[in-house]
């Protein structure tokens, strides 16, 4: 752990030669977003926009989070941004969190008791997206989707990225690096849960008509060691030339292929960013990451969600326009926009929310 935090410290202070703000939280006066239509869509057109922030809450709201887990870095910096927001605008702020996407019973208490006590709104990084069909007492307070989909008529605005669209460009950039037959097997979260089904229709769009086929699909709830034990079966009986996956997935893997002396053989691609996916690039271990700005994700959040108790109309599906990280070409704004600090560690209560 110390070694890994020694690792990600010195990455950062390389980065900063590049950038001067580095984990300073996000200054700019507009963000650059996507609309999307139509909405809870897996295919969508986009619109580009430019959002203003808050400067100011008209009162101090409360606002409840629940999410699947803050167990890995993609949680964590949607934390991140959600507190920072939440304190620019002084807040009331209580964040929970379930322990995973099969704890569905764990979630519906949470959100049942976000319902029952003195919270304006409640944004929702939902298990499964039919969460709501399971909760049987009325919805009387404004829900907003947040990162995962969340099927349901009374949900009318979603902060995140189209996660078919995560899977389509990663599968996009393993095409265009590809010149003869080659093999990619998918190493996905958990079944049908998060954006991995999306992940793996998009990837499977991507390579239609293509030299690129898809050799495996495995499953595995977001935890290294259930990762380690899925690329260790996998290459008991293959060798792909590329490997997609999760970001626990991928740096679990860097560490097998280091093992197995495989590095040369097989080339690996992340779904989305962390701290030691960004390092595996930084060292040409890791040749390609989608990235998803999960700290603007949080910091909007808080701001449609109290702009929409202040009265504004629906903003509908918006969230930021994916981006990418690759060897040689790493965006020097991907610490301001993108991962915590590497010495934040996720925050439950902002201004004393019982």
């Amino acid at each position: 752990m110390a070694k890994a935090l020694l690792q990600w410290k010195s990455l950062l202070l390389a980065l900063s030669l590049v950038s001067p703000l580095v984990n300073a939280a996000v200054t700019v006066p507009t963000w650059s977003l996507e609309q999307r239509e139509p909405f809870d869509q897996t295919i969508q057109q986009t619109t580009s926009i430019q959002y203003t922030p808050l400067a100011q809450a008209k009162k101090d709201w409360r606002i409840c989070v629940l999410m699947p887990h803050l167990k890995d870095s993609y949680w964590t910096g949607i934390n991140y941004g959600l507190v920072e927001q939440a304190k620019k605008l002084n807040l009331h702020l209580a964040v929970f969190e379930a322990g995973g996407y099969y704890a569905l019973d764990k979630q519906l208490s949470q959100l049942d008791n976000c319902m029952k006590h003195s919270y304006d709104a409640i944004l929702l990084g939902a298990v499964r997206p039919d969460i709501l069909e399971f909760y049987q007492p009325p919805l009387n307070k404004p829900i907003i989707a947040l990162v995962n989909r969340l099927d349901s008529k009374q949900v009318s605005t979603r902060i995140g990225v189209n996660w078919y669209q995560m899977g389509f460009q990663a599968g996009q950039y393993i095409r265009s690096q590809t010149i003869q037959p080659t093999q990619v097997a998918l190493l996905a979260g958990p079944d049908k849960q998060g954006g991995s089904g999306l992940v793996e229709q998009g990837l499977t769009a991507a390579l239609i008509n293509s030299q690129v086929t898809i050799s495996a699909v495995r499953h595995a709830d977001n935890n290294r060691n259930l990762y380690r034990d899925e690329i260790e079966s996998l290459l008991s009986s293959q060798t792909p030339q590329y490997i997609l996956g999760s970001a626990v997935a991928i740096e679990a893997a860097v560490a097998i292929l280091r093992q197995l002396q495989l590095e040369d053989d097989i080339k690996l691609v992340s779904s989305y960013l962390s701290p030691a996916i960004l390092r595996g690039i930084y060292r040409d271990r890791v040749e390609f990451s989608n990235d998803d700005l999960v700290v603007i994700q949080g910091m909007l959040a808080i701001d449609v969600a109290v702009k929409e108790l202040q009265g504004a109309a629906i903003f509908g599906d918006i969230g930021p326009k994916i981006q990418s990280q690759s060897i040689g070409n790493i965006n020097k704004q991907v610490l301001k926009t993108s991962l915590a600090p590497a010495d934040y560690y996720p925050i439950y209560r902002v201004n004393g929310v019982d």
